[in-house]
């Protein structure tokens, strides 16, 4: 599947599509260069699933948690830029996290690419030319 976001203003329609399409899968790994857009589609995302916190990118926390306000459902935000060592996430119990039912989304998986579980929905945002993105599911 591909979503076009032609330009900031139709991020909320994006993440409308992006979440109907989303089906049963509960760990969604997003790749893109920096600046891509990861963190501001996870954002749409998890508001259009009825998150009203403060949705943050959690690049010194590893992992944010929020809960939809319509339907109490856990959600976790993880950024793995700054990992250094594949031990630190083994230290910080990504198990709990990954295996527990609940909504992950993931930025900078290739850094944990060995511990992504085999039904890891890969989620590619690419930027082109005209400064629209792609999103390839």
């Amino acid at each position: 599947m591909k979503i076009t976001i032609s330009d900031i203003n139709h991020i909320q329609q994006a993440a409308k599509e992006f979440v109907s399409q989303m089906g049963d899968s509960t760990i969604f790994a997003f790749y893109g260069k920096m600046g891509s857009g990861k963190t501001t589609l996870i954002k749409a995302i998890c508001e259009e699933l009825g998150v009203e916190d403060v949705i943050t990118s959690p690049t010194f926390a590893i992992v944010n948690e929020y809960r939809s306000a319509t339907t109490a459902e856990l959600i976790y935000h993880f950024d793995f830029y700054r990992i250094k060592k594949i031990e630190e996430v083994y230290d910080m119990g990504y198990e709990d996290y990954f295996f527990s039912g609940s909504l992950c989304f993931i930025e900078w998986p290739e850094l944990i690419e060995a511990l992504l579980p085999e039904d890891a929905v890969k989620v590619h945002i690419e930027e082109k030319e005209d400064g629209a993105r792609e999103v390839i599911i």
